[in-house]
């Protein structure tokens, strides 16, 4: 592997930082506080990736007494080293390369296309006030949100942490309160539209469980 060093590097974290926050922002343009917490909490797990990515390894040198011990004679610090999935199942050669940073950049960028579309249909939508119901909303109810969990379950994939393994699941349960909320604000605005639209929508997943309009009622 290779022992080039890639932390100290703080002008990489801003600029990798900036690159997927500011692309990230131009798609979800937040609107409202709900809007804003979603956004901050997305925008402070890609802030913590990349410190630890190329900033300080935080979690290499939490680790380093246990990997050491298990992998004798391998510098930690060096790049390549801290892809740890495949430090950790043995892979050699480039970790860019291994099964697991190619499916890690499929989910990351397939979540970003996603959430673009997903904003596009959103955006016409609000701009009618009609409700969002073509493109990624006729699959599932929440696409937006879901982008955001498959994006950073794609970082978690390519350069795992400490921090970001915890802040993960926190967020994810921060999307679906939101998530939960905001269909009772649609119910609020739509009605009987909106029931009969969850009612043959999964929430996060094409093949997950539909809303039944009597559970939905349970919101006004």
């Amino acid at each position: 592997m290779s022992e080039v060093p890639a932390y100290g590097l703080w002008g990489l974290v801003i600029i990798n930082s900036l690159i997927f926050i500011i692309f990230a922002f131009s798609f979800t343009k937040p609107r409202n506080p709900r809007d804003w917490r979603s956004f901050g909490a997305f925008s402070a797990f890609i802030v913590a990736l990349f410190t630890e990515m190329y900033g300080f390894p935080l979690t290499i040198y939490l680790l380093s007494g246990w990997l050491q011990t298990r992998y004798p004679g391998l510098n930690f610090f060096s790049h390549d080293a801290g892809h740890l999935w495949g430090t950790l199942l043995g892979w050699k050669g480039d970790p860019h390369w291994n099964p697991i940073h190619i499916l890690s950049s499929v989910l990351i960028f397939g979540g970003l296309f996603y959430l673009g579309n997903a904003w596009e249909v959103l955006y016409k939508a609000q701009r009618s006030h009609t409700l969002a119901v073509e493109g990624p909303y006729a699959k599932i109810r929440h696409p937006q949100y879901m982008s955001f969990i498959v994006i950073m379950l794609g970082f978690l994939m390519q350069w795992p942490t400490i921090v970001t393994l915890l802040m993960f699941p926190i967020l994810v349960t921060m999307y679906v309160r939101l998530a939960h909320r905001e269909e009772g604000d649609a119910l609020a605005e739509f009605g009987e539209t909106y029931a009969s639209y969850a009612a043959v929508t999964p929430a996060f997943f094409p093949w997950g469980r539909r809303h039944t309009q009597k559970k939905l009622r349970t919101h006004e």
